[in-house]
C-alpha cells in the first residue's frame, strides 16, 4: 500500500482504458485518457524548462477549466506541489495565500486574473498564463518554454512527494496550511473509489470548485484513477439550468455537491422540472450538514440513493460515508461508517467512548497529513493520544454509524465554504471607525449558516450597515462577507471579558423577527 502514489494510478488507468472518455469540456471537446496522460506529460516538461523543481510550490488560480486540471496534474507530474487557490480572492487574500505557501510560480488563465497579478506583482512572483485550443492541441504557456519531454520522463514520483497544499481556515488568527503527499491522495482516491465501487462505465458532472479537496478529489481524481469519465461546465463554475442538460448528454451516472447546491438543484426541479432525468447510481452529499427532508425531497425527485458523507482538508477528504443500497442501509441524519482509516470518539481523557456517547471524532491513517505547516501549536493540539482530533463532536449508533452533533471550532460553514470568524473580525477591526466587532453563524435556509457580525463604532462616529458591507467586498471574497451587520454600542460578554459567539448570535438574533430568522441552534 506504501508505494501507492496518485500519478502512478492515473497512468495505471491510462494505460487500461487509453481509448475511454476522460474529460470533457461540455459542448466543446472529449479528450481520451490517454489524450489526456499526454498532455498532461507535456505541459510537465513546459514547467521543468520554466525552472519548476521537485519540492517547489505552484499555486493556480483558475475556474473549473480544462487548463486548471492539466496544470494542476502537471505540477504534481514534476514532482512538485500544487497549491489551487479560489479565483474570488481579493488581492490582499491572494498576497497572504502566495506569502503564506511560499509559491514560485503562479499559473493564471489566459484572460487573467487582476487580484492575482496585482499580489503576483507586490511579492516578485512570475506569473505565467496557460491555454488548451482544443483536443487536438497541446497545452501552451504564455512564458513560451521549449519542451523536452526526456526530461519527464526521467521523473520518478514517489509517495512522500508533496502534491497538494491547501489551507483550512481555523479558529486560529490565521489559516493553516495543510501539505498532502502523493501517498495520501494516492490512498483517499482509492478509498473514495472502493465505496462508492466507481468503474470505467461512470461518468459525473463537476458542480464544486476544484481548489477544494471535494470537487478535485471526490469528484475529478477518483474518477480519473477509475477510468472513469468527467465533465467540466462550459462557464467553467456550476449553472443550474446547463446541469441536467450536461448530465443527460455525457451519460453521468452520478454526482457529488455540498447541500446548497443540491437545495438549488431541487428548487429548479420544482419550478421547472425537466422533461427526463438520467438513471443515477447514487447521488452523494459532503462538506456539510444535509438535512434530511432534503436528503428525502432529492431520493423522490431523482429516483436515487443520497449517500451523505464526512470529509475535510487535513484528510485528504473522506473520512465516512454512508454505503451504496447493496451494502447497507443509507441513514438519514447520519454521515455513514469510516472509509480506510480508524475513527474514534474520544473523551478529554483520549478515551474512546462507547456507541450513542458524545465525545470528539479522531483519525489515523494513511490518508492524514502528518502535520499542518509551520504551526507548532496547532499540531500540538491536533495530535494528541496518537490520534488527529477533527475539533467534531459526534457519536457512533450501533450499528457503526457516525452522527455528528456540533463543532468544537467556531468555524462557520457556509454552504461548505468554512469561513473563519477571526478573520473575519481582523478585516472589519481594520476599518478605521470600528472599536470593536465580532462576526458569529447564525441559521440559514439556504446555505445551512449564514454569516453575520456586530460592529461598535468608535466614539463620535456615525457607520451604518451599508458602509461596512462595502468595506467588506473590498477585503475579503463574496462568501466571507457579513449578510447582516448589526451596529451597536456594546456585544455580551462573560464575567471575565470575553466574546462567546454563540452568545452575540443569539443577543442580535432576538432582537430580529422570529417569524423571519429560526431560533439559532435549532
Amino acid at each position: 500500500m506504501e508505494t501507492v502514489t496518485l500519478t502512478g494510478l492515473l497512468h495505471k488507468a491510462a494505460a487500461e482504458f487509453p481509448a475511454r472518455r476522460a474529460l470533457s469540456v461540455s459542448g466543446k471537446f472529449d479528450l481520451t485518457h490517454a489524450q489526456l496522460q499526454h498532455i498532461i506529460d507535456h505541459a510537465a516538461s513546459l514547467l521543468i524548462a520554466s525552472g519548476i523543481h521537485p519540492g517547489d510550490v505552484v499555486a493556480l488560480t483558475f475556474p473549473n477549466t480544462v487548463e486548471l486540471v492539466i496544470m494542476f496534474l502537471a505540477v504534481i507530474r514534476c514532482r512538485a506541489t500544487a497549491a489551487p487557490l479560489n479565483s474570488a480572492y481579493t488581492a490582499e487574500e491572494f498576497e497572504f495565500y502566495l506569502s503564506d505557501s511560499e509559491s514560485k510560480l503562479l499559473l493564471i488563465p489566459a484572460e487573467g486574473i487582476k487580484p492575482a497579478e496585482a499580489a503576483a506583482s507586490k511579492l516578485n512572483i512570475p506569473l505565467v498564463s496557460a491555454a488548451l485550443q482544443d483536443e487536438n492541441s497541446k497545452i501552451t504557456l504564455s512564458s513560451n518554454p521549449e519542451s523536452n519531454i526526456d526530461s519527464v520522463n526521467q521523473l520518478v514520483n514517489d509517495p512522500a512527494d508533496v502534491s497538494l497544499f491547501l489551507h483550512t481556515s481555523g479558529t486560529t488568527s490565521r489559516p493553516k496550511g495543510v501539505p498532502l503527499t502523493q501517498l495520501k491522495l494516492g490512498t483517499s482516491v482509492l478509498n473514495i473509489k472502493s465505496v462508492y465501487e466507481l468503474t470505467e462505465s461512470d461518468s459525473t458532472v463537476i458542480v464544486l470548485p476544484l481548489f477544494h479537496v471535494h470537487g478535485l478529489l471526490a469528484g475529478l481524481l477518483s474518477s480519473l484513477v477509475s477510468g472513469a469519465a468527467v465533465t467540466l461546465p462550459a462557464a467553467g463554475r456550476f449553472s443550474a439550468s446547463t446541469f441536467w442538460t450536461d448530465m443527460i448528454k455525457y451519460n453521468a451516472t452520478w454526482y457529488t455537491a455540498v447541500p446548497t447546491i443540491h437545495q438549488i438543484i431541487l428548487d429548479r426541479h420544482e419550478s421547472k422540472p425537466e422533461p427526463e432525468y438520467p438513471e443515477l447510481r447514487f447521488i452523494r452529499s459532503c462538506s456539510a450538514s444535509l438535512a434530511p427532508s432534503i436528503l428525502e425531497r432529492l431520493e423522490a425527485a431523482f429516483g436515487a440513493p443520497v449517500l451523505e458523507a464526512y470529509a475535510m482538508t487535513e484528510a485528504s477528504h473522506l473520512m465516512a460515508s454512508n454505503p451504496l443500497p447493496n451494502n447497507g442501509p443509507h441513514k438519514a441524519g447520519s454521515v455513514g461508517k469510516p472509509v480506510g482509516q480508524e475513527m474514534a470518539i474520544l473523551n478529554e481523557q483520549g478515551e474512546i467512548q462507547p456507541p450513542n456517547a458524545n465525545g470528539e471524532v479522531c483519525i489515523r491513517g494513511l490518508n492524514v497529513t502528518k502535520g499542518y505547516k509551520n504551526n507548532p501549536e496547532a499540531n500540538k493540539s491536533a495530535f494528541q493520544f496518537g490520534w488527529f482530533h477533527t475539533g467534531d463532536v459526534g457519536f457512533f449508533d450501533s450499528d457503526g454509524y457516525l452522527h455528528l452533533v456540533g463543532r468544537i471550532k467556531e468555524l462557520i460553514n457556509r454552504g461548505g465554504e468554512k469561513i473563519s470568524p477571526i478573520e473575519v473580525d481582523a478585516v472589519l477591526l481594520a476599518h478605521p471607525d470600528v472599536a470593536q466587532a465580532v462576526a458569529f453563524g447564525v441559521p440559514d435556509e439556504k446555505y445551512g449558516e449564514e454569516i453575520n457580525c456586530a460592529v461598535i463604532p468608535r466614539e463620535g462616529v456615525s457607520l451604518d450597515e451599508a458602509e461596512i458591507t462595502k468595506y467588506c467586498k473590498r477585503n475579503l471574497a463574496s462568501f466571507k462577507v457579513p449578510k447582516k451587520v448589526f451596529i451597536t454600542d456594546s456585544v455580551p460578554k462573560t464575567a471575565t471579558g470575553k466574546i462567546q459567539r454563540r452568545i452575540v448570535a443569539e443577543h442580535f438574533l432576538t432582537q430580529m423577527s422570529a417569524a423571519k430568522v429560526p431560533k439559532f441552534g435549532a
